[in-house]
């Protein structure tokens, strides 16, 4: 038997999100003008106040420019406003120079040749390119095309156009971990197979993809393989011909650098064939027509310059550490990643040792360490987030319809319903400070506290009341 007071708590709550369903959800026809008005009502309202902005912890959005990224764009914006399409006189001369440089910076972080690299405007234009484009140049032999169910939307999206144009599309699932079944990969390409895609790094969980293990299969199969590494250049070493990638999306704003430019990377050799998306000038070897924004490339080309610096290539042998070049292991060190795992690891203690009930999702061990996803049970996470609006976090779950639908991408991975909603996306990037990460942590468990404490469920959990025991019924 429940408690009196428990019964009232879980009535009340019962209401409460019920009407904050029918106001808060797009979804819900009737009230869907008036929910957006007040949620732009109170967005405005946040704007005017005068007051600290929050602490951002979320770098799997976006990153804030590096102020030498800044530094390197500002003469392409003001004196070198060159087209550098332009062959006949000095002001595109200039501005070719400075493209072709920075097409060699993107490339050099990477491990590719420059031409390879064809600029684009983001990560987003690059799968488009990437899986699109395969197909549909290879559409007369090949019509089959692998991805997994945890992709970007872009990508996910890209598949079902080429579903509505007759080809077949395998979204394989992944593991609880958030990995691939490699041996599945296997079984699932077919001799019409053109093109298999699967992330690095996960932008929701952060985990990891065995992207050397599935390029060899894709190689020795002869089927290209594109990778989406927005979350991942940058952030990890990669070397395309040592993974075997035929085909990676780069985005700027991933990696401190301007918003609106990224990079595709197509092997030359063997050679990757694509169909181009856009017609025109037939710039960037015909693939990507339209006039390449210096100020845009050469901000690209910085951040990855200075992403390349942050690794630095140490070399072990016999036990001691020397810069020499030896053909012995090599050990490759990232500052920034480095920094990054020890304050993820601050904040992951922080929070698990003082709230129980906490879910770490995806793989712990094979995983991009600022890209943390905590469930913390019997709280609702839009709720933790309103209750968190002096840090800038985002939310796992999103209000797609008439109810709340939790993350796809959770789901895949067979995370619970319950605990899918009330997960939350802390981002740790190259400027985020122990301080900042202690707050965050410490507001959490005090908000995680005061939201339980208001809960029936949790309540009720405290009393030895099992919750999947209990059949709902309503009225």
């Amino acid at each position: 038997m429940m408690s009196r007071s428990v019964t009232r708590k879980l009535l009340g709550s019962i209401r409460g999100v019920s009407t904050s369903a029918r106001l808060n959800c797009p979804g819900a026809p009737a009230s869907a003008p008036a929910a957006q008005r007040g949620r732009e009502l109170i967005k405005s309202r946040e704007l005017e106040k005068d007051e600290l902005r929050p602490l951002y912890m979320d770098f799997q959005a976006t990153t804030p420019m590096d102020p030498r990224v800044l530094d390197a764009m500002l003469p392409y914006q003001v004196n070198y406003y060159g087209n550098p399409h332009s062959r006949t006189h000095a002001y595109g001369w200039e501005s070719e120079t400075a493209m072709e440089k920075a097409r060699k910076q993107v490339a050099d972080l990477i491990g590719a040749d420059p031409r390879e690299i064809v600029f684009t405007s983001g990560a987003t234009e690059s799968n488009n390119m990437s899986i699109k484009g395969v197909a549909r140049f290879y559409k007369a032999r090949k019509k089959h095309v692998i991805t997994t169910q945890t992709e970007h939307k872009c990508v996910l999206d890209s598949c079902r156009v080429l579903e509505s144009e007759g080809f077949d599309v395998t979204y394989m699932p992944v593991k609880s971990n958030g990995l691939i079944d490699l041996q599945q990969l296997v079984e699932t390409i077919r001799p019409d197979t053109s093109l298999v895609s699967v992330m690095t790094v996960n932008n929701e969980i952060g985990v990891k993809q065995p992207i050397k293990e599935i390029g060899t299969i894709c190689r020795s199969k002869n089927v290209f393989f594109h990778t989406d590494a927005a979350q991942a250049v940058g952030k990890i070493p990669i070397n395309v011909s040592e993974l075997k990638v035929d085909l990676m999306s780069i985005s700027g704003h991933k990696i401190y650098g301007p918003k609106g430019v990224g990079a595709l990377f197509v092997r030359r050799r063997p050679r990757v064939r694509i169909e181009p998306l856009q017609s025109g000038g037939g710039q960037e070897r015909g693939l990507r027509s339209g006039t390449v924004p210096t100020p845009l490339a050469v901000g690209l080309g910085a951040a990855c310059e200075l992403a390349q610096q942050e690794m630095e290539q140490v070399f072990l042998l016999g036990g001691k550490t020397c810069k020499a070049k030896l053909t012995k292991q090599k050990l490759f060190i990232c500052y920034d990643h480095a920094r990054v795992s020890m304050l993820a690891t601050r904040l992951v203690q922080k929070i698990m040792t003082e709230i129980p009930d906490v879910v770490m999702n995806g793989d712990p061990d094979q995983r991009y360490p600022g890209c943390i996803n905590l469930s913390f049970a019997y709280v609702e996470g839009e709720s933790l987030l309103m209750a968190l609006k002096d840090v800038a976090l985002s939310s796992g779950s999103a209000c797609t319809s008439a109810s709340l639908e939790p993350s796809y991408v959770l789901r895949a991975i067979g995370t619970d319903e319950d605990l899918a909603h009330s997960s939350i996306r802390f981002g740790i990037g190259r400027f985020t400070t122990e301080e900042e990460v202690d707050y965050t942590a410490e507001k959490c468990i005090q908000q995680v506290r005061r939201l339980r404490e208001m809960s029936p469920l949790w309540e009720m959990v405290q009393e030895g009341i099992d919750l999947k025991s209990i059949k709902w019924t309503q009225h």
